[in-house]
């Protein structure tokens, strides 16, 4: 059941993005709609949205700090994926988890338990695919760390992104540091880089996009408001904590038909107020803010 307060807000980024709105959407200020979309929403907005074939770009809150929550994920199994193209891991080496390993939201390894190893590959698709918790905590030892995801970051360009430990501790950023955060913008770039340019090889590309794909947490957000003929790709990142709130994240890659240059767009939606599932009209915030996106390219 969608309560009252989540079924009003639909309705008012309906009216925001819709109708006559969507058709002055051209001579609009999109930064200011964002503004309006984030006064609506009762949250925090981050938002970038880049189109790689032009270089346009706009954006809110757009170098400010937000927490990665699970969006870090997709640069996890890219990092291991270019790992894997340079010789320096086997894709096919098994690694070892036990019970000790187990944090919330495991699916994959826990339905491996009993086996106790996975393959790399197997826990990079566990990563991006279904987000789980585990998977990550391994394949980051196997790699270095939290550290071996902010030096790739920084290795492709990126230099505002960092993570700093292991699920679930990295769901929040640390009073007075910016510790677990990126930017809208600096992650923007960082996903176009991964997805988009050279940082894999062909194959390993494809591979991460099919996964991308292949993610259903997004279909709620960015995804759901692109229109027919568009393709989404994304990786998704949710924090839920009496303390920290409610974070509701998303990066996406969306693709036009006829072959045009995808655009990239970056979503981070918080909030102060608590609930134990996924609310939404949190994720309403992140499918006007795809919606917009689309209208905005024309």
């Amino acid at each position: 059941m969608i309560d009252r307060r989540a079924f009003a807000f639909g309705l008012g980024a309906s009216a925001l993005l819709s109708g006559p709105t969507a058709a002055r959407a051209a001579r609009v200020d999109p930064a200011a709609r964002l503004r309006a979309l984030e006064r609506s929403a009762g949250g925090r907005l981050g938002a970038f949205v880049l189109d790689t074939g032009s270089g346009r770009h706009f954006g809110w809150r757009a170098d400010e700090r937000f927490c990665h929550c699970s969006t870090f994920k997709l640069s996890l199994a890219a990092l291991a994926l270019r790992e894997g193209d340079a010789g320096r891991l086997d894709p096919a080496a098994m690694l070892a988890f036990g019970q000790a390993d187990l944090v919330d939201h495991s699916p994959v390894v826990e339905a491996h338990l009993a086996a106790g190893r996975l393959p790399v590959l197997a826990l990079a698709e566990a990563v991006q695919v279904t987000s789980d918790n585990a998977a990550a905590n391994v394949l980051m030892r196997r790699l270095g760390g939290s550290a071996a995801v902010t030096r790739f970051w920084r290795e492709i360009g990126d230099e505002i992104s960092r993570l700093d430990g292991y699920e679930p501790t990295i769901n929040e950023i640390p009073p007075g540091t910016t510790q677990n955060s990126t930017t809208p913008r600096a992650m923007a770039e960082t996903v176009r880089r991964i997805v988009l340019g050279d940082v894999l090889a062909t194959d390993s590309r494809e591979r991460l996009r099919g996964w991308m794909a292949a993610t259903r947490s997004g279909l709620g957000r960015i995804r759901a408001g692109i229109p027919a003929g568009w393709r989404g790709l994304d990786k998704t990142g949710t924090g839920m904590r009496p303390s920290i709130g409610n974070k509701t994240n998303d990066l996406a890659v969306l693709l036009p038909p006829g072959g045009r240059a995808p655009l990239i767009v970056t979503g981070y939606f918080e909030t102060p107020s608590f609930s134990a599932d996924v609310r939404p009209q949190d994720e309403a915030a992140l499918k006007a803010l795809g919606r917009l996106a689309i209208e905005w390219r024309g």
